[in-house]
């Protein structure tokens, strides 16, 4: 059981959607859906890939991948800070320049 306390009881935030593992992962995911079916319902040219179904396998195995960004994402969040120094008081960053006010 987790010790983390979840986004709705003001515990820490996650970065949920917006983690780049969940996109990778229903990127794969999809793609592997394609060629699942693909190599289910599509002509399969066993004289080009030395007997073997790739489409289906590829389809397969990117399915694995996709799943396994997805269970990654899902038991090792990415717990956001929740006080984040601005832009401004980053001491690596030029100066804004002020404007001056025009002459008359």
């Amino acid at each position: 059981m987790s010790t983390t306390t979840s986004d709705t009881d003001g515990g820490p935030k996650k970065a949920g959607l917006f983690d780049i593992r969940n996109i990778i992962g229903a990127l794969m995911a999809l793609y592997g859906v394609i060629l699942v079916l693909a190599g289910l319902l599509g002509e399969h040219e066993p004289e080009k890939t030395g007997g073997v179904n790739a489409n289906l396998w590829t389809g397969l195995a990117l399915l694995v991948v996709g799943l396994g960004f997805f269970g990654w994402a899902r038991l090792r969040p990415i717990v956001v800070p929740p006080d984040v120094d601005r832009p401004d008081d980053d001491p690596s960053r030029p100066a804004p320049q002020r404007k001056r006010p025009p002459a008359h």
